[in-house]
């Protein structure tokens, strides 16, 4: 199993290159787009926010305050931008990483909010080949909530939570563009954290995907078992808690299992096979031995994050 990424707090030492990014366009002004922006906003970005999205989301995303101007065509919404933030579902993050890579200026950092980044990442090495570190900033918030649409942003979603890149080969994440973005990350409160796209796929599908699924899978039996019965009332906290999630949208989850198909069934094969041995075990010492092993999780103390460092443009 790959070992936990440890947190990384900087800062930046020339404060007046957060005034260099004058405009950033996010493609998908739902859920984290449109937190992403009320959070710049509420930091006091003081460039242009331009949203892209079908225009009655677009729509919405200005009346709560989320951009400034949008527009329903991705050509259009990325002129002028110094970053380009895709925040759709993974597989058409690809997709538009394919579309929109090639008509970018040199000058423009172009990053994403997926939460998969083994295709990602081989997508944008396919499309900026050797360029790929200076023009792609592969990333991913571990913020989300069981709603979706920018009716339910949230300016402090990512107060406290993982900001996962997973750098190119070579790639200083900290230098230019990439790196007065990541300030901008730091600053709407996430903890930033780096490992390779393929660790962070193989991490993230034990503790971020299979939660779904097993919320999921919960939810649905619960529903097969009692049909339309109010169990959540019956079941108390621990029931709500555990299929609170099972209302995410299938939309984005297809393409997270998708694009880490294999990562996921690895860890539902593993657990299926610890389910098999409870149920073997009910009536046994086994059972009181699982039950120590897990409270172990909870018992494990925090790491302590690594000292701040200050970081100058272009260096590390």
């Amino acid at each position: 199993m790959v070992a936990i990424a440890q947190f990384l707090n900087f800062t930046i030492t020339n404060h007046s290159i957060l005034l260099s990014i004058r405009q950033i366009t996010i493609i998908g002004t739902g859920l984290i787009g449109g937190s992403l922006a009320l959070a710049l906003k509420k930091r006091k970005y003081a460039g242009r926010i331009v949203g892209c999205d079908r225009a009655p989301v677009l729509e919405r995303a200005q009346e709560v305050g989320a951009i400034d101007t949008g527009a329903t065509n991705p050509a259009d919404a990325i002129r002028g931008s110094g970053i380009v933030v895709l925040a759709t579902p993974v597989v058409t993050i690809i997709d538009l990483i394919e579309r929109l890579g090639p008509a970018l200026p040199s000058k423009t950092l172009l990053t994403d909010v997926g939460s998969t980044k083994g295709e990602v990442a081989n997508r944008a090495q396919k499309v900026f080949g050797k360029a790929v570190a200076q023009r792609f900033l592969a990333g991913h918030p571990m913020a989300g909530k069981e709603q979706s649409g920018v009716e339910f942003a949230d300016a402090d979603l990512f107060q406290g939570a993982a900001w996962f890149v997973a750098p190119f080969s070579g790639q200083d994440v900290y230098s230019g563009l990439s790196g007065e973005f990541l300030e901008w990350v730091e600053k709407i409160g996430a903890r930033i954290a780096h490992l390779p796209a393929q660790e962070h796929d193989q991490l993230c599908a034990w503790i971020s995907h299979l939660p779904q699924m097993i919320a999921t899978a919960l939810a649905a039996s619960l529903v097969d078992e009692f049909g339309p019965a109010p169990l959540l009332e019956a079941g108390g906290r621990a029931l709500r808690e555990m299929t609170r999630i099972s209302s995410s949208p299938y939309s984005m989850w297809r393409d997270i299992a998708i694009t880490n198909k294999k990562n996921i069934g690895d860890a539902l094969h593993k657990l299926e096979q610890r389910l098999a041995h409870i149920r073997e075990n009910l009536d046994s010492r086994e059972l009181a031995a699982e039950f120590e092993r897990a409270h172990q999780l909870r018992k494990e103390k925090t790491p302590k994050p690594i000292a701040p460092r200050r970081i100058e443009k272009g260096r590390t």
